[in-house]
C-alpha cells in the first residue's frame, strides 16, 4: 500500500503480531511448504491483520484522548501556549526529548525552553528519566505507554 502511493506510512505493525504467535507462524509457513495449504496461511495472516487493526484503532483512539486532555492543560498556560502546542507536535513525533532540541525545535533560548518543559513536568506531560542535574532527558510517558 506504501509503494503504491495508498498509504503515505505502514499503519499495521504486523510483526508484534508474527512475533506473539512465532510458534503458529512457523507452523503455518511449514504447512504451506510441506502440504500447500495456502488456505490455512491466508487465514493465519487476515486474523493477523484484523487484531493489528483492532489494536490500531485502540490505540489511536486513546491517542485522541490523551490529545484532547493535554489540550485544555496547553490553554492553561496562557501566552505560552502557542510553544507549548509546538512541543507537542515534536513529541508527537519523538516522544523523548531534552531543553536543548526544544530550543532549537522552537528557535527559543535555552531559559525559555527549560521553563516550558518545567511546566510540562508540572502538568504531568513530561517526566524526566535520567536523574542527572544538567542534560536531562524528558519522556512523554503517556504516549509511548499507549504503545
Amino acid at each position: 500500500m506504501v509503494s503504491n502511493g495508498l498509504l503515505a506510512k505502514p499503519t499495521l505493525y504486523l510483526s508484534d503480531f508474527f512475533e506473539k504467535n512465532r510458534t503458529a507462524y512457523y507452523d503455518g509457513l511449514s504447512r504451506v511448504r510441506e502440504s500447500n495449504d495456502l488456505a490455512h496461511w491466508i487465514k493465519f495472516f487476515l486474523n493477523a491483520v484484523i487484531k493489528t487493526a483492532i489494536h490500531g484503532k485502540e490505540t489511536f483512539k486513546n491517542i485522541l484522548i490523551l490529545k484532547d486532555e493535554i489540550d485544555g492543560k496547553i490553554v492553561s498556560m496562557g501566552r505560552k501556549a502557542e510553544n507549548a502546542r509546538k512541543i507537542m507536535t515534536l513529541l508527537y513525533k519523538k516522544p523523548v526529548i531534552n531543553v536543548n532540541e526544544t530550543a532549537l525545535h522552537l528557535n527559543i533560548t535555552y531559559k525559555a525552553a527549560g521553563d516550558l518543559i518545567k511546566d510540562f513536568e508540572k502538568h504531568h506531560i513530561l517526566k524526566e528519566v535520567t536523574a542527572f542535574k544538567r542534560n536531562m532527558v524528558f519522556e512523554f510517558k503517556r504516549y509511548l505507554e499507549l504503545f
